[in-house]
């Protein structure tokens, strides 16, 4: 069994406490998450909607929840009253959706631009090509702050990593100069369990942890 307060105790004391370390929850248990808030953690990340929408009525109600998984827009209307932050828009037309539901219910939804940054067709987020399109509509939306950008980079060599977490640093300083009212670079989320030493190094200041503190998953 693992040792969650300790793993927890360990991650925090390699990055520092300026990094904020979101406890990545998916295909855990509710025991499990129970540990980590145990030991303090308060910031917690979800991948699917209904395994998300189970486990929010289970566990206390001043857990900070981050969607970090692909979002369909049909889900959207189900998720947005417990979320504090979406870290995966990475499209025009889900931008729109999580506008409208957010008018909705009066509030202002946190979220984060995720960027394909290896330009994988096997995964989500935005093309670099597509960018100033997917800002340009954010910065037109009223019940969205947009606080950053969220990368997962493609499986390589350290000296790989660090190049596209580095690539990823030079936009997010790039994008600072182009802030507005609702369009800021404040939260740059990029580092798993397998590379956040790397990622804290080249600038991150969220990591996204699963593996690294509740061990490895158990399907």
């Amino acid at each position: 069994m693992e040792n969650i307060y300790l793993n927890i105790k360990n991650i925090k004391k390699e990055v520092g406490d300026k990094i904020k370390l979101v406890s990545v929850t998916k295909s855990r248990s509710v025991e499990e998450i129970k540990k980590a808030y145990d030991a303090g953690e308060r910031d917690f990340g979800e991948n699917k909607a209904q395994e998300f929408l189970t486990k929010i009525k289970l566990l206390p109600n001043d857990i900070s929840w981050h969607f970090i998984g692909s979002l369909q827009r049909n889900k959207v209307r189900q998720i947005i009253e417990y979320t504090y932050l979406i870290q995966s828009v990475d499209r025009i037309s889900l931008a729109t959706e999580i506008n409208k539901r957010a008018k909705n219910i009066n509030k202002i939804q946190n979220i984060l631009i995720q960027i394909n940054i290896g330009e994988e067709k096997s995964k989500k987020g935005c093309y670099l090509e597509n960018l100033d399109d997917l800002i340009r509509h954010l910065k037109s939306l009223d019940n969205i702050y947009t606080r950053g950008i969220m990368v997962i980079i493609p499986i390589g060599s350290l000296s790989e990593n660090k190049y596209y977490f580095n690539k990823t640093k030079q936009i997010f300083d790039k994008l600072k100069k182009e802030e507005s009212l609702n369009f800021k670079m404040e939260i740059l989320s990029m580092g798993m369990s397998s590379d956040y030493k790397v990622a804290v190094d080249e600038g991150s200041n969220m990591i996204r942890v699963g593996q690294g503190i509740f061990g490895k998953r158990i399907y």
